[in-house]
């Protein structure tokens, strides 16, 4: 069985090594080159999209800014999972936030924003401060500003009308309003819908975030009312959709009650744990999924920290070291805060977790690695 990848980055990676002992091939469409690519050589087919398309068995998607034309042609073969709307949900925070109202799913008040005067309106009705984003191409924290007093509306509105400006009448560009909520921690749920609507979700996962980007994630720490809050809210989107694959959702933690933050039509950065954590990684309930065998088990293995790679040329061999640490590379030229790999830590307990991440600090240090030494201490005191 063949399954064609829209984005050829490091998810298009661990999906095909996820996939190829369950005897899937997997190719890959590079967005950027609008090439046919294996996704670990970089090898270059001469296929075209079209003929890849023809050829394969189930389509899907590493993440969710696919052009529209290369979308459609994949969902007129009936062959792409989750779905466009999934996709188009994910891109634009506008769908996103009307998804969440038709489903009941509670988010933080907010403000979609196209002319001067629906800002004002948002620091009239929600409040300040205000965490305002793009509804369409932000990522990673970027495409995002916060409004804390009135002097700062003038300026904010010139570099946010920049950005509407630029949107067509196809596309037109939004802006969301949020009010800020004060969060106790950002989590985020991941699970996998298959065909006939059967689930599989993994346990909750805690997040730690640096300047807008996930830098850390913990599954092993929850308790069972806050997390049966986040499968309800899976269930209840998933359906919706009619969805396929793995879907992850982010939300804020405010005293015991979850807030949806956003929602990933993909396998997630805060899912990837789940290799060395759980009997069936993402990636490959994301493979089974769209390839329409049985999902594989969600359970908690091992505690587990996955501790991301941001814009190094390496990871430190001497992390090896520590029992239980894997590492995974992504093959790609370090940038500043790209990511690069990320590295998983696993223990029977969550003071030997403390344990072997306060190990790790003599590899990684702070300003390359930040919150690891919080993360072991916070882990120690619960």
């Amino acid at each position: 069985m063949t399954i064609l990848i829209l984005g050829a980055g490091q998810l298009a990676r661990m999906m095909s090594l996820a996939g190829a002992p369950l005897n899937l091939n997997v190719v890959a469409y590079d967005v950027g080159s609008q090439k046919i690519v294996h996704p670990l050589t970089g090898e270059v087919y001469s296929t075209t999209l079209e003929q890849a398309i023809e050829s394969a068995d189930a389509i899907t998607a590493e993440f969710e800014h696919i052009p529209d034309d290369v979308l459609t042609i994949c969902c007129n073969s009936n062959k792409f999972f989750p779905g466009k709307a999934a996709i188009k949900t994910g891109g634009d925070r506008a769908l996103e936030k009307a998804l969440l109202d038709k489903t009941n799913v509670t988010c933080a008040p907010y403000q979609l924003i196209t002319e001067k005067a629906h800002l004002e309106l948002a620091v009239k009705n929600l409040g300040k401060p205000l965490v305002i984003k793009t509804c369409q191409a932000g990522y990673d924290g970027k495409g995002q500003w916060r409004l804390k007093s009135d002097d700062q509306i003038d300026e904010i509105w010139s570099q946010m009308a920049d950005f509407i400006a630029s949107g067509t009448e196809e596309a037109p560009h939004t802006i969301i309003a949020e009010k800020m909520i004060p969060f106790d921690r950002e989590v985020s749920i991941i699970g996998a819908r298959d065909k006939h609507g059967n689930v599989a979700i993994y346990p909750l996962t805690e997040n730690e975030h640096t300047n807008g980007v996930l830098t850390l994630s913990i599954a092993g720490k929850n308790n069972h009312q806050v997390e049966q809050q986040a499968v309800d809210a899976f269930t209840k989107i998933a359906n919706e959709l009619n969805y396929v694959g793995v879907l992850a959702i982010e939300f804020f933690d405010v005293q015991g009650t979850l807030l949806v933050n956003e929602i990933a039509p993909r396998v997630h950065n805060s899912g990837h744990w789940t290799q060395q954590g759980c009997h069936c990684s993402q990636f490959e309930n994301h493979m089974r999924a769209v390839a329409g065998l049985p999902l594989g088990n969600t359970e908690l293995k091992h505690i587990t920290a996955m501790i991301n790679v941001l814009g190094q040329p390496s990871i430190p061999s001497d992390v090896l070291k520590t029992v239980d640490v894997t590492s995974h590379w992504y093959g790609k030229t370090a940038k500043p805060g790209r990511k690069m790999g990320h590295i998983n830590v696993s223990a029977v307990n969550m003071s030997e977790l403390a344990d072997k991440l306060g190990e790790l600090t003599e590899y990684l240090p702070e300003q390359d690695y930040p919150g690891i030494l919080k993360a072991a201490a916070n882990l120690v005191l619960s």
